[in-house]
């Protein structure tokens, strides 16, 4: 397997997607040619589902934005939005 984890964490936001979509073709290749009980197999898979959480991890912080949140998005400067090292 010539694929990690490691090289999906640069994909970004716009490109979870695709990296999963490789990461599947990535698990496959790698099953067929190991067999499907190998250590190479698992941790393939492992990466497969591990791009999936943080897809849905994503997707659920998109929308858990409070009504404030959304407010110091379009308004940084407010006073409400202001955050103070102490």
């Amino acid at each position: 397997m010539t694929t990690s984890l490691n090289s999906f964490e640069t994909a970004g936001k716009a490109n979870i997607e695709e990296a999963i979509t490789e990461a599947i073709t990535e698990a496959r290749t790698t099953c067929e040619q190991d067999g499907s009980d190998s250590t190479g197999c698992a941790v393939a898979w492992d990466i497969v589902e591990e791009l999936q959480a943080e897809k849905a991890d994503q997707h659920q912080a998109k929308q858990k934005k409070t009504s404030l949140e959304n407010y110091c998005d379009t308004h940084p400067d407010s006073v409400e939005c202001l955050i103070y090292d102490v």
